[in-house]
């Protein structure tokens, strides 16, 4: 027997603990009748606290509970004697025990990761495989208050933003059913109190203590200095995480109204028009970002900092036109005039181009192709590649660019829009020639011109009178395209 059990207080309790750790089930609903727990127990204080907790009020919650222990093979004959003190707890109280041996030793070599974060993806991936072998739809964990204060001064440290700065929240969605914290609401003293009290004698793991970790430095160096300040801190990270996720999930769900309205959402890319971008208040900007970020690097949250937020901010802020920025994993962030796009497709800086075109302007090409817009002038020599714009039809200045993915023009002559890239494809164009060949559009994005290829709906034709635009296209030889 590791453990003894010894009656104090009214209820045979320690009533303070208690209450505090009831008083955050009931707040957060982190318990229902007829809940199936699993215990995560790994023998240490923490858990087996909880594991105590939970087995005592079994019938006041009206729960059934099981534990599940994994042994990451770190320690030894240590981590052998850590599940025999599991076991022994929990065939003192009748309790069904899972347990798993992983060697994350071996886990770490094959696939190049640090070892906590191994020994946590395969202790969690356990977790899962008992909540669905026993029909189970709540994971119960051991992190506490002191906890809390660790994660949230380690993510702002490291520079996290939106939500991401919070803490952990006390009930979040896992495998089939949900994951639960109901020791944030206590201390790490308080634990040990509770442990020392009862007499549980937990299990001590000696890394705990080690100073190459970063939470432990945390834990060693900076929360004594803040608990000498304020004895509550804890109470307050708790209600900065819990205000802070609220908060958030208010201005994230205003930010993805607006910024799905004036966005293009696709599989690997997210095209964003600047201006409309620039109309929303900068609270909304930056969770709008964040946003698109998310969604592209897949909620992979280590790979959206407030660096990169701000950095994008900035290109979209900035006076400059046109820009790019290089993100983590291939991501690329690039300005053109009233457009952004973030892709993770290659972007070939050589022929890819957008420039902006006026009256009276000429743009000459990287091939040697010339540009050009006039107003009411002749028309070019019978033949001559050009179009008619009516002056009330298109916004300028025009832009002339490279294709994008997604392009599509209104054909004249033709119903409905037809995909560029099958443009492309009828016409035979090689693949070299379709990613620098021009596109023309208006400040809407409405393509209004194929040089060489098809003119679009906007192509009023010469026999119209009025006031009008002549757009022109003339090949490197100084001829115009026939």
């Amino acid at each position: 027997m590791f453990f003894t059990y010894k009656s104090k207080g009214k209820d045979g309790e320690m009533p303070g603990f208690n209450t505090k750790i009831m008083s955050f089930i009931e707040k957060h609903g982190l318990l229902r009748r007829g809940d199936f727990v699993v215990a995560a127990v790994s023998g240490g204080p923490d858990s087996m606290a909880m594991l105590d907790f939970l087995v005592k009020r079994q019938d006041m919650y009206g729960i059934r509970l099981a534990v599940a222990h994994v042994d990451h093979m770190l320690r030894g004959e240590e981590s052998v004697q850590d599940l025999e003190y599991v076991r022994s707890y929990c065939d003192h109280y009748g309790l069904e025990l899972k347990a798993a041996s992983i060697d994350v030793k071996q886990k770490m070599k094959l696939e190049q990761t640090g070892m906590q974060e191994t020994a946590r993806k395969y202790r969690y991936r356990f977790f899962a495989s008992v909540m669905e072998e026993l029909g189970a739809n709540k994971l119960a964990v051991a992190q506490h208050a002191d906890d809390q204060m660790e994660t949230i001064l380690m993510r702002l440290t490291r520079g996290s933003s939106g939500k991401a700065r919070a803490g952990m929240p006390p009930l979040r969605a896992f495998a089939r059913g949900k994951l639960i914290r109901p020791l944030l609401g206590v201390t790490k003293d308080e634990i040990n109190d509770y442990c020392t009290f009862h007499q549980l004698h937990p299990r001590m793991d000696p890394s705990n203590e080690k100073p190459a970790y970063t939470r432990n430095r945390f834990r060693m160096d900076v929360l004594p200095v803040l608990k000498r300040e304020n004895q509550q801190v804890h109470e307050h990270f708790q209600r900065f995480s819990e205000d802070l996720l609220e908060d958030e999930a208010y201005l994230e769900a205003l930010a993805e109204r607006e910024i799905r309205t004036i966005s293009r959402f696709g599989e690997k890319e997210v095209h964003l028009d600047i201006p409309s971008f620039l109309q929303m208040p900068l609270p909304l900007q930056r969770r709008g970002i964040h946003l698109i970020l998310s969604y592209l690097y897949q909620k992979k949250i280590p790979c959206v900092t407030s660096g990169h937020v701000q950095l994008v901010g900035k290109l979209l802020n900035g006076e400059n036109p046109s820009g790019r920025l290089d993100l983590p994993l291939g991501l690329h962030v690039v300005r053109s005039y009233r457009n952004c796009i973030f892709t993770f497709v290659s972007m070939n800086q050589e022929t890819g181009y957008t420039f902006e075109l006026r009256p009276g302007q000429n743009i000459l090409l990287p091939d040697g192709g010339k540009i050009g817009l006039k107003i009411n002038n002749e028309l070019p020599s019978a033949g001559g590649d050009y179009i008619i714009l009516h002056q009330n039809e298109v916004k300028l200045p025009l832009i002339v660019r490279t294709r994008r993915p997604g392009d599509r023009i209104k054909v004249k002559g033709m119903n409905g829009r037809k995909k560029v890239k099958d443009l492309f494809i009828d016409e035979k164009i090689s693949r070299s020639r379709r990613d620098s060949w021009p596109i023309i559009t208006d400040q809407e994005g409405q393509i209004l011109w194929i040089p060489g290829l098809k003119k679009s709906v906007y192509d009023i034709g010469p026999q119209c009178h009025g006031h009008q635009y002549i757009l022109y296209y003339t090949t490197s030889g100084g001829q115009q395209s026939q």
